[in-house]
Parts: structure tokens; C-alpha cells; sequence
């Protein structure tokens, strides 16, 4: 057991994935304490206060990134507000895990990077699919040759809300999108189970309504393969992820969100025959907040920094610039 003091942490904002997820996971994680939240409506809070009942409340943003108890924020705001926040959490002192995506265009990082850096703090996108095993798992096979030489990489990520027309994700103004909501688990998977960025985006369509992307399907250059992927907001709900390659190919079933679209599954088929691995009872959410606080206690390695992200990020907007006609 570790003699460390646990990793104190504040929520700004009593949204539903917060509610149903992240707070939970922060108050079931080793290493981590849900001190507080910010909300100006009390009745808001009482959920969260349902399973936490010393959880403070706090009426304003401000008055969290204030309160002294605080180590961590996590922020899972709309997409339009999470540059501000996490720059206004790191001038607070406060280690920050904001949720993706945790900007709207790559230069947006080069502040965030900076302002990390000048603060000393953890600062991070709660990327949570890179803490569970199946992904460990998948970049050491591919990685380590399992499948011979990578071929090509194909993933779909869909889901249908188009009946939820109040939905952030379907409202510009809020930054919504199916690429800005998904499109960073179908990008940043490929990247990290490779280790390989993409070095052109040659093409992609993509269908908007009411100013958002709802359906973007695209293919990419990495470095020695192939890649084709498909978002939507306006699919039935489906997601795979499967990598090509010589001798073999691996797919994970439930890539995404494991342990809620189904079990967590990797099968790999190679001439040697099939092998399935599962894991039917990861949360990952509560690994994210225990690596997170490996990192900030013990100085261990973040798997996906802001470095990392940022990555990801620019694949997004190859995607839209390529859909533009613009080449780059």
C-alpha cells in the first residue's frame, strides 16, 4: 500500500458523464480522494453526493480552482470550453484531466504545452481506452510482429443521437461533431498501438447537418500502411478495430467502450490458429485516475501526454482540410 497522500480532486461542472463515469471512477480509484464539485445548482450535486456524502459543492468554477484542498480538476465541460479551463486550472496550480477532445485544432496545444510546462503540472486528455490492457496488449503484439508486417488498419466507431437534437454534440456552438466527439478513439488507437503518426490524409467525405459533422469516412498514410476509418452520429451503434497485417490480423471487439458496448475482446488469427483474450471486468476509467496519479505522486510516465494528443488532434484536421480540397 502506498504511504502517499491520495491525489485530492475537484470536478467543474455535474454533467452526466461525470456523474454516471468519471466520478465514480475518481472515488473508487487507489490513490485518489473526490473532494468537491462545482455546480450552481445544489440540486445537481446530490447525485454525486449520493455515493459521496462529504463531497463538497462549491456554486462557481472559480471557487474550486481556489480552494486550497484541491490537487486535480477534472474537466468535462463542452468542447468549446476545455482550452479555457484547463488554462485557468493550470494558473490555479491544479494538475488538470480534461476530456477529449481536449481542443478543436492542433495549434491549440502549443498553449497548453506551454502553459503545463510554466505550471509544473500534470496536464492530460482523459484518453481513458490507452490505461486498459486490450490496447497494452495490442500494441505489444503488433508491435512485436504477431501479425508480420502491418498491411492496414480499419476501425468504425458509430452511434445514433439524432433524435437528441439539444445535444453538445450536435450543436456547433458547443463544438460538436462526430470527429471531435469519436473521431479521437479511431485516430489515437491507430497511433498508439503503432506508435506511427500519419503522414497524409488523401481523403475523406464528410456529411454535416446543422453545421456538425455527423458522418466522416477517410483514408490515411502511415508510415509502411494503410488506413481506412469510418465515424458517425447517425449509425447504429458499432465499433471494431482491426489491423491487417503479412501473416495475420488482430481485432478488438468492444475497442471504445469496453465493459459498456460489450466485453472487452482481442482475437488474433494468424496461420497458427485463433486465440482470443478477454477481459470482462476492467474499468477503465478507474485505471485512467490510478495512472493519473501514479503520475503526479510518483513522477511515472503519462501514457498519453499532451504530446500525444496533440497528434491525434492534427489527424482530425488533416481529415477536415482534406474534405475541404485542401491538401497538406
Amino acid at each position: 500500500m502506498s504511504t502517499r497522500p491520495p491525489v485530492r480532486w475537484g470536478i467543474l461542472g455535474a454533467a452526466k458523464f461525470a456523474r454516471e463515469h468519471m466520478a465514480r471512477a475518481i472515488h473508487a480509484a487507489e490513490g485518489a480522494e473526490l473532494v468537491a464539485l462545482a455546480t450552481s445548482d445544489a440540486a445537481k450535486a446530490e447525485p454525486f453526493q449520493a455515493f459521496c456524502p462529504s463531497l463538497r459543492v462549491h456554486a462557481s468554477y472559480e471557487a474550486l480552482l481556489a480552494d486550497p484542498a484541491i490537487d486535480a480538476v477534472y474537466i468535462p465541460l463542452p468542447n468549446h470550453l476545455h482550452v479555457e479551463w484547463t488554462l485557468k486550472a493550470l494558473a490555479a496550480g491544479k494538475h488538470v484531466l480534461c476530456e477529449k477532445p481536449l481542443a478543436m485544432a492542433e495549434a491549440d496545444f502549443d498553449r497548453l504545452i506551454a502553459a503545463r510546462d510554466a505550471a509544473g503540472r500534470l496536464a492530460a486528455e482523459a484518453y481513458m481506452i490507452v490505461h486498459h490492457p486490450q490496447f497494452a496488449r495490442a500494441r505489444e503484439l503488433v508491435q512485436g510482429g504477431a501479425i508480420g508486417e502491418l498491411q492496414l488498419v480499419d476501425t468504425v466507431f458509430s452511434y445514433n443521437n439524432a433524435a437528441d437534437t439539444g445535444n453538445i454534440r450536435n450543436r456547433p456552438e458547443t463544438g460538436g461533431g462526430a470527429l471531435p466527439d469519436i473521431g479521437v478513439y479511431i485516430f489515437g488507437s491507430t497511433c498508439y498501438v503503432t506508435g506511427q503518426e500519419p503522414t497524409a490524409v488523401p481523403h475523406a467525405q464528410i456529411r454535416r447537418e446543422n453545421g456538425v459533422d455527423v458522418f466522416t469516412q477517410l483514408t490515411a498514410e502511415f508510415p509502411g500502411f494503410a488506413y481506412r476509418g469510418v465515424v458517425s452520429m447517425r449509425m447504429q451503434a458499432r465499433q471494431h478495430l482491426t489491423f491487417h497485417g503479412s501473416h495475420g490480423h488482430l481485432t478488438l471487439t468492444a475497442p471504445y467502450n469496453a465493459g459498456v458496448y460489450d466485453i472487452a475482446q482481442l482475437v488474433l488469427e494468424t496461420a497458427q490458429g485463433r486465440q482470443v483474450e478477454r477481459w470482462p471486468a476492467v474499468n477503465q476509467y478507474v485505471l485512467q485516475v490510478q495512472a493519473f496519479c501514479r503520475s503526479v505522486r510518483e513522477g511515472v510516465p503519462y501514457a498519453c501526454p499532451l504530446e500525444f494528443s496533440r497528434g491525434t488532434q492534427r489527424m482530425i484536421d488533416l481529415t477536415l482540410a482534406a474534405a475541404d480540397g485542401v491538401v497538406r
